[in-house]
């Protein structure tokens, strides 16, 4: 199976180890990711705040790309670049007359990257892949706000209290908890202007994360992940309390209870390091 995939920026940049887990995993899968030739940056987060025309054009051109390519289907990784890209979605079929210059008439079903591994590759394929158990991990899913919201643009049906990721994880041993904060914004792009926002709102998921009885945050967001993973020492000392709660992408999980090789270099990219989490469960 070939599907049409759009990494975006971070998967790129700050999120490498999430690129290299999804395409692994992916492979072994059995599914082979096809990157938009030529793709440009979606605007989120400053194009949308700025200019509707560059917010709508930016992801529209992507998706005249992907169906120039031929697939139907669009995998997007990023939360913030899957959100934009249904909005200009939304926007080119509810206000065609706003966008003249932009011929786009459908045809590209665009998929958060969850959706399609649970729906379209399915639990039970994964469940044949599975090397490693990783019985025991304690986890809350984190699929931040940017997925599921607004779902009358995004699709989403169950927005609030979303159970995809929930499914892969319990799919792979992990013991996945309860708790009321899986879809609450952790502050997102507002790391750049307003960090003491993004230190309120990702001390709250820590501390309900805890209060869940979490060892992990696991997320699908590469801004969640960055946010969650990179402030927390910050975070730490605001609040006078020592955090130490590795924040895990799905797919690096996926990847290691796949038996893949490369674990231990996506791991290394943490800042909260997570290795000593997994060894004391003997997963490395």
């Amino acid at each position: 199976m070939k599907v049409s995939y759009y990494p975006g920026c971070s998967l790129h940049g700050t999120g490498r180890e999430y690129a290299e887990s999804t395409e692994a995993v992916f492979k072994s899968l059995g599914t082979e990711l096809v990157e938009i030739e030529d793709w440009n940056c979606c605007g989120a987060s400053s194009g949308h705040s700025r200019n509707r025309d560059v917010a709508v054009g930016l992801p529209a051109r992507n998706l005249l790309l992907a169906k120039k390519s031929g697939f139907t289907d669009m995998v997007i990784p990023c939360s913030a670049c899957f959100q934009r890209t249904k909005v200009a979605e939304h926007e080119l079929k509810n206000h065609p007359e706003m966008f003249p210059e932009i011929k786009y008439d459908g045809g590209v079903h665009i998929m958060d990257i969850v959706t399609f591994v649970s729906e379209n590759i399915g639990i039970d394929t994964i469940k044949k892949k599975i090397k490693k158990h990783l019985d025991g991990l304690k986890a809350v899913t984190y699929y931040g706000c940017l997925t599921m919201r607004h779902p009358s643009i995004t699709g989403s049906k169950d927005f609030e209290n979303p159970r995809n990721m929930d499914a892969l994880l319990t799919a792979l041993g992990i013991d996945v908890l309860d708790w009321s904060y899986k879809t609450d914004c952790c502050g997102g792009s507002l790391v750049l202007t307003r960090p003491d926002i993004v230190w309120e709102l990702s001390g709250r998921l820590y501390d309900k994360a805890i209060e869940a009885g979490a060892e992990c945050i696991v997320t699908l967001c590469p801004l969640c992940q960055g946010n969650l993973d990179q402030q927390q020492a910050e975070i730490s000392k605001k609040n006078n309390r020592k955090y130490n709660l590795p924040v895990f992408y799905f797919t690096e999980l996926m990847g290691l209870a796949m038996g893949e090789g490369d674990v231990n270099t996506w791991f290394k990219r943490h800042l909260v390091d997570p290795t000593a989490l997994l060894k004391s469960k003997k997963f490395l």
